[in-house]
């Protein structure tokens, strides 16, 4: 028989005195549980300071607003909107692409700018960029860096049919203080 390499315990057996004192010690740690407990437990977090910054205002929909369109039976359609702080005062203008719903044809755009008063009234259009009367048609459009950007296309005669218009022109627009003043590429371009 090979011999063990750990030594004989002393205790193999338990005797009575073993369980008074686990049963002792067991009922100590209990004892001192329930007077030593920790604070009660909240879901709540605890109350932050009140925030002294306002919420940005928000930019005016196009949703009621009346744009300087004749459009007779049909109604004015605004295929494209983007907004931002054209000039700089805080509360963000909304620029509106907006053309007469027609069934047929290409309709002519206008581009508008919408604002609200300070008090958070009704939109209504402060300017108009793009005219519809002057028959253009409104693509690349974006506002980026306080800057309405756009092309242009139009027509070099009255001759040139609706559907295919044959000039280009890239155009911009940014507030200066009193007005948007419109930038253009160097001149129309041939389509």
């Amino acid at each position: 028989m090979q011999q063990s390499a750990v030594p004989e315990l002393a205790h193999t057996r338990t005797r009575p005195i073993h369980w008074v004192l686990t049963a002792t010690a067991v009922a100590g740690v209990v004892a001192l549980s329930t007077v030593a407990q920790p604070g009660s437990a909240t879901a709540a977090q605890p109350a932050a300071a009140p925030r002294t910054t306002t919420a940005p205002a928000a930019a005016p929909g196009t949703t009621g607003v009346t744009f300087p369109l004749d459009c007779g039976p049909v109604k004015a359609l605004v295929v494209k909107e983007a907004d931002t702080d054209l000039d700089g005062d805080g509360r963000p203008e909304t620029v509106a692409v907006v053309h007469c719903d027609a069934p047929m044809g290409t309709p002519p755009d206008g581009v508008y700018v919408l604002t609200r008063a300070a008090d958070g009234g009704k939109p209504r259009v402060v300017a108009t960029l793009v005219r519809p009367e002057d028959r253009l048609t409104v693509t690349d459009f974006a506002v980026r860096a306080r800057t309405v950007s756009a092309t242009l296309l139009g027509y070099s005669s009255d001759s040139v049919p609706s559907c295919c218009p044959d000039l280009r022109t890239p155009a911009g627009w940014r507030w200066d203080g009193s007005a948007f003043i419109r930038s253009t590429g160097a001149s129309a371009h041939s389509v």
